[in-house]
Order: structure tokens, then sequence, then C-alpha cells
């Protein structure tokens, strides 16, 4: 299902947005993460897939790896220690903490009392399980029924408290709001709520260094490399960040932006249909776990009401045919190790290029150059092995052999 945005437009980047978001915020964001050793040296690499895109009659498909991020395996790592280094520094606003002595536990001490809280699906709870621990603050992570026990186990590794209830993820949102107030915590969301919402823009400025490392390269002046960049929905965080980005860096130029997501966890594309955030109308639980949110973001959806062109949901089966195409290389292109929300963008593609009036609609022609981000590689190993048919581990060796073969064929 496809819907275009009735109340989009195209201009300069809204100067009030700017005032909360912006690409000079998210470069600082990306200097400092620049000295955590838990994220990995350099940037994530952008595959190539020509064959694919030769089959799906667009110019060129090109896939952000956030798998490659970090051995917490998602995007999500950029957003949750960026938010705590910020808190920090407005809850001791007298202290010269420097970010990179934080990240390196050297004011562990200070910190020992703090005690932030989450709800997450997974990742976005791991990565701030991690940056807590690098910190040396209490962290305390809300589980709904949904989430399984794979993914628990590495969250309690990094020395997180779980937290468990029965409900779903916005239940868990709102359990670990209760206990925040209840205990003198601090919740660090990456969804914004009525009164919430310093913390949420801070990771959503985290994620916004995905587009600033991928356009590192690009001259100020030239046009945008990519005419559409198609972005995973869930509470609108990581669409937000991305948007904001390009939409400052080349206003009316920007390219055409499609937010995805599953049919059963509609909430962005309800808010288009609807004008304002909206919730979700089907049950939420999705096999795209990373996106099985059931409320938008309200700061996300400041940001994505004015810029973002068309909302799509896809079903679990095409996201799961989405991982096997990735995963096999089909047609010679670079196999590539994506999770169950990282293969979203590339089930939207698959719709869209494969129905002429879809592909009309959103001017996805012969000359398109698409720009997917795979969020997350297999944070869940035994349910990527179940989907695809392969294990992450022969996925990267074959991904080894292709790049031996054709070392040349890389962008980066």
């Amino acid at each position: 299902m496809l819907i275009p945005n009735p109340l989009v437009r195209r201009g300069a980047y809204d100067a009030a947005l700017h005032q909360v978001m912006n690409i000079a915020q998210a470069r600082e964001s990306r200097r400092w993460l620049s000295h955590w050793s838990v994220l990995n040296p350099g940037a994530t690499p952008v595959w190539q897939l020509p064959q694919l895109a030769q089959r799906l009659s667009v110019g060129q498909i090109s896939v952000k790896d956030e798998s490659r991020r970090s051995p917490l395996g998602s995007f999500k790592v950029l957003g949750a220690p960026i938010a705590l280094l910020r808190l920090i520094q407005r809850r001791w606003p007298d202290r010269t903490f420097k970010p990179e002595d934080l990240l390196a536990g050297r004011h562990a001490q200070d910190l020992k009392d703090l005690v932030v809280i989450s709800a997450t699906d997974g990742n976005h709870g791991r990565a701030l399980a991690a940056a807590a621990k690098s910190l040396g603050c209490r962290c305390v992570i809300v589980l709904h029924a949904q989430v399984s026990v794979e993914r628990e186990a590495p969250i309690a590794a990094l020395g997180a408290e779980i937290v468990r209830i029965t409900g779903n993820y916005d239940d868990s949102v709102q359990e670990a709001a209760r206990l925040a107030a209840a205990k003198g915590w601090q919740v660090v969301s990456d969804t914004s709520y009525e009164g919430y919402e310093e913390i949420p823009r801070d990771v959503m400025q985290g994620y916004a260094a995905i587009v600033d490392e991928l356009l590192e390269s690009e001259a100020a002046a030239a046009p945008c490399p990519y005419t559409h960049v198609i972005l995973q929905g869930g509470v609108g965080g990581l669409a937000a960040g991305i948007v904001s980005y390009l939409w400052e860096r080349y206003g009316a130029r920007r390219p055409t932006f499609i937010v995805v997501e599953p049919q059963q966890a509609d909430c962005l594309y309800q808010s288009a249909r609807l004008g304002r955030p909206a919730t979700a109308t089907g049950s939420v639980d999705s096999v795209m776990a990373g996106l099985a949110c059931g409320e938008t973001s309200p700061l996300a959806w400041r940001f994505l009401q004015p810029a973002v062109d068309f909302f799509m949901t896809v079903s679990d089966e095409q996201a799961v045919d989405a991982m096997r195409t990735l995963a096999s290389g089909e047609a010679g292109d670079v196999p590539v190790l994506s999770g169950e929300s990282g293969a979203a963008g590339l089930a939207a593609l698959k719709v869209l290029a494969g129905s002429p009036a879809l592909r009309q609609q959103t001017g996805l022609g012969l000359d398109a150059r698409v720009l997917l981000i795979s969020t997350e590689g297999a944070t869940a190993p035994a349910v990527y092995a179940q989907l695809t048919g392969r294990s992450a581990p022969s996925v990267l060796a074959a991904q080894a052999e292709w790049l031996a073969r054709n070392a040349n064929l890389l962008s980066h």
C-alpha cells in the first residue's frame, strides 16, 4: 500500500526545524562518536547492486550497510550514546566533561548514581546498555512480550537490568516512563511524547551521522547523488534524522523520500492519511521487530510531515524475501547481511519497481538512483537463519569471497 503525502512541500529547510536538528549538530555528534571504542573505525560500506538494479529497471541501487557499524550490529548505536552524552552535559552544566573522557569511562565515579531506562525491541536497548557501560552509569531496559530471549541476552550481557512486561512495545514505553517517574530515573528513548522531546531529538541527531558520513566526499554545490531515498519507519526517528540532513543540505533539490513500515505497524502511514501523529491499525507484532511500533513519535512527525513524499507498507513475507535477495547476491551482486528491519527498504523498492503505476507515481524511472539503508545485520542470528535458510557467518563468508574477486567494484 502506498499513499502520497498531501502536505509535502519542496523548498528551503524550515528555520524552526533547523533550531531542533541541523547539519552542524550532526557533524558534532559524529566527531564525538569517533572517540567511542565500541564503534568500528572508519565508514560503514556502501554496496552497489548493479545486477539487481538492472533487474528492477532502475539506474542504481546503493545500500548503506549499518551492520558493520559496531559489533552490536545496528544503526541504533549512533543514537543512544549521543543522547546520553548530551543528557550529562545538561545535568551537570558546571562540569567540563569532555565527550571523549566520558566515553572512556574516566568519569564513572561521578556518574555511578545516574540510572537510565528505556523500552526497546532490542537494538536501541542494546546500544543504550553499551553506552551506559562505557560511561559508568546504571541501565534498566524494559522488554515487551514479543522480544525474544535471543535479543534479551546480549542486552543483559552488557550489564543492563532487565524488566519484562506482558504487553507490546508501546506498553513497554509507558512502563519505562512510569518506573522513571517513580524512582527518579532518566528515560533515554528514541520516541517522543508530551513533555519529552530533548532526548529523542538527540537520538535522531545521532542517526544523521549516517548521511554526513555518506556525503563526506561530495562537493558542497553538487546535486544529491540519489534521486530516491527509502527509509524505514518505526516511530519515525531514523527517517527524521536522515530527512532533516538531506533537506537542509539540498533544499528544493532534495531527493524523493519514501518511508516504509510493516502492514500491521502502520502508524506513519496512518499519520499521513490523517494529517497528524496517529497510531497503527494492526496488531503491531511483525517479523520486522525494530519497526513493530504502534505510535508515531510527535517530534519525528514534525520533520516527516512536510518532507516525506510517500508512505507505504510491506508484508512480513516481502521483508523476508528481501532479506534472501540481499543474502544471496542475486545475479552476481555482493551478498549483504541484512536483518528483518534492515531489508524493509529493499522490500519497498521491489514492490514499487514491480508496478508500472507505482513506478510512475513515485518517479522511479530507468535513471533513478536509489539509496537504501540496511539498518541492521543478523541481530537475532537464529531468527535470521530460520528466515533466510542461511547462517550469518555463511553470508559474510560469501561476501568476503565476492570482495576478493571483485574488489574494484566496491564503492567504498
